[in-house]
């Protein structure tokens, strides 16, 4: 895969792929949701037989895996490298912000809920750039920056002391706005 070599190249190939693309991404968003329970489900499965003792769990784990694999065929039909397993984590990670995000909600603590929402919208876009062909694997490292691990995109490596890129006019927020007009669930 060809590196962007800056911010506008970026944008321009986030156009390009939103005018050559041949997916109906609001189902895949729809599919990648319930990709996102069935993960969450593998997960439930592997607590209740540890806090139960009971293997029945477990031995249910194998059949909810292959429907989780069966239904990320469908939109990662081939990949390089280890993006399968990094795109399982992003949405798994993505589905799990959600979820502390709602919970922090309902403890009436709005700041963090919504930190949290962003962050997992952000893990969700960076999801579909990778599987879109939008961004490589290279094209996101981690910074550290007070204390914290955060995504960047290349063109930030140039900064001293990098910001949140969802807070820049860099990479992650142009993917968050081309995912927004992109993949819509309510178009039928």
């Amino acid at each position: 895969m060809e590196k962007i070599k800056n911010v506008k190249e970026f944008v321009e190939k986030l156009d390009s792929a939103k005018k050559v693309n041949p997916k109906d991404l609001s189902s895949d968003q729809d599919l990648t949701i319930g990709i996102m329970n069935l993960i969450s489900i593998e997960e439930h499965l592997m607590f209740s037989g540890a806090k139960t003792g009971k293997t029945e769990f477990y031995d249910l784990i194998n059949e909810v895996r292959e429907q989780r694999k069966l239904m990320m065929q469908k939109i990662i039909p081939s990949y390089e490298g280890e993006v399968w397993c990094i795109s399982k984590h992003l949405l798994a990670s993505s589905m799990r912000l959600f979820e502390v995000g709602t919970k922090a909600l309902a403890a009436g603590n709005k700041k963090d809920a919504y930190d949290l929402f962003d962050r997992s919208y952000g893990l969700y876009c960076i999801f579909w750039g990778l599987n879109m062909g939008i961004m490589g694997k290279s094209d996101v490292k981690w910074v550290k920056t007070n204390n914290n691990i955060e995504k960047s995109t290349k063109e930030d490596e140039e900064i001293e002391e990098p910001e949140r890129i969802s807070e820049k006019s860099g990479g992650l927020s142009k993917l968050k706005n081309w995912v927004k007009n992109a993949v819509n669930c309510c178009i039928e």
